[in-house]
């Protein structure tokens, strides 16, 4: 029987286990809590994630795993009531197909762009926006937005760095969205348990052999000739195959594969969940957008909005490169300072409880270089055993999903 070593408890690493059948695997996981970024904290009645995770099904079989014990009372399936907070006002999302709803003058800018457009040709993902969508779109809402969430030149990224998951839109979609609002996208709904992401994670761990995980036992060294793993209190653990969800350049340092870090970026991303002691102005959002530089966030969600409950819980998402030294505590009261200028809260409402906690790393840096490095070193790496998938595994741009369908093309393709 093969042995099978999983490094890292994420919902990649738990569901290459679960399709992992007729083999014999342990799962290494550093921390003391299985879950990676999908894990939830319960606390003074509040629901907070890890961020905003919020599951859109496409696959049946996936589907109907992960919700096989959830009732109608445990989730919730809201139609997505997303918006961008433009200077004074709110539009929908996505930008590009509501530019009608700008004031007359901006809107005729956006408009006289969209089908007066000097770029041409683009070979990046700043340039892509400019020619698909023309100076204004871009200059107003596009790019200050995914440079605050990126935090980098928009210039560096690969012009599909968000594959499907970016909103295109035709200029006789934009058209005819004047008259017939259709702002559907792959997650116009979506699916989120009552009690928090973290019941993704108990549905998957609920079908495996729970003590072949171990927590607080991370790798840190990998041996390719000899296949063996060293773990960071010394064991030396033999394999056959082993599949890793570390962030790609993690695991080629692990292995002691040359490679080029410069090639490899990503930004952190700061998280404030915040819970106050009643319902504020916002009662019908579920997420609200910011691309002005004069707001610290770029994103900030409503748990409240999503579960129907009396009193105003909030994720709070800030970008910062992958070099940045971040003390969360300095930017605590820039946070709500801003959200009461934008008129998320009102000065009557006070804080109850929050907790910050920092993504590192949270988006990567998709890049003509990373794709083709993964992909070589990936090769590589499967001449010996070695397997990397999800979204950091395969450095790439992905929803929970499509790490389980990764997880499970993996298993399938080695079984």
């Amino acid at each position: 029987m093969n042995k099978d070593i999983i490094i890292g408890g994420g919902i990649s690493g738990l569901s290459f286990a679960m399709y992992d059948k007729g083999h014999d695997w342990t799962l290494l996981e550093k921390s003391d809590r299985i879950g990676g970024y999908c894990k939830t904290t319960y606390r003074n009645g509040f629901v907070w994630d890890y961020s905003g995770h919020f599951f859109h099904f496409q696959d049946k079989d996936i589907e109907q795993m992960i919700m096989r014990d959830m009732t109608s009372n445990d989730i919730v399936e809201p139609v997505k009531n997303t918006k961008i907070k433009y200077k004074d006002i709110f539009v929908e999302y996505p930008f590009q197909k509501n530019i009608h709803q700008l004031p007359k003058q901006e809107f005729i800018d956006c408009l006289y762009d969209l089908f007066n457009n000097d770029h041409k040709q683009y070979s990046n993902f700043k340039e892509m926006l400019y020619c698909k969508f023309g100076t204004s779109i871009s200059e107003k809402f596009l790019i200050p937005y995914n440079s605050k969430l990126y935090a980098c030149d928009l210039n560096r990224l690969d012009k599909d760095a968000m594959g499907r998951f970016f909103p295109y839109a035709e200029k006789e979609d934009i058209v005819r969205n004047f008259k017939a609002g259709n702002n559907a996208s792959y997650n116009a709904t979506f699916v989120y348990p009552r009690r928090g992401a973290y019941e993704y994670v108990r549905s998957v761990v609920q079908l495996l052999d729970q003590s072949r995980i171990h927590t607080s036992c991370g790798a840190k060294s990998i041996d390719l000739k000899a296949k063996t793993v060293t773990t960071d209190d010394g064991q030396v653990l033999p394999f056959d195959r082993l599949v890793s969800t570390l962030p790609f350049p993690m695991l080629l340092q692990m292995c002691g594969v040359d490679y080029n870090p410069d090639i490899y970026s990503w930004n952190q991303v700061l998280v404030f969940n915040i819970g106050f002691d009643s319902k504020g102005p916002v009662n019908k959002f579920h997420w609200i957008y910011f691309p002005e530089g004069k707001y610290i966030f770029y994103r900030v969600g409503f748990y409240d909005n999503i579960l129907s409950t009396d009193r105003t819980s909030v994720y709070v998402e800030i970008g910062f490169d992958n070099k940045a030294v971040i003390e969360p505590e300095k930017y605590y009261q820039r946070v709500l300072d801003d959200m009461l200028a934008a008129g998320l809260i009102d000065p009557s409402q006070q804080v109850v409880d929050y907790e910050t906690l920092v993504m590192n790393p949270a988006y990567v840096h998709i890049t003509n270089a990373s794709v083709a490095d993964v992909e070589s070193k990936k090769q590589l790496l499967a001449q010996h055993g070695v397997y990397s998938i999800g979204r950091y595994g395969s450095w790439t741009y992905c929803s929970i999903e499509d790490n389980i369908k990764e997880a499970r093309a993996l298993a399938t393709s080695l079984r």
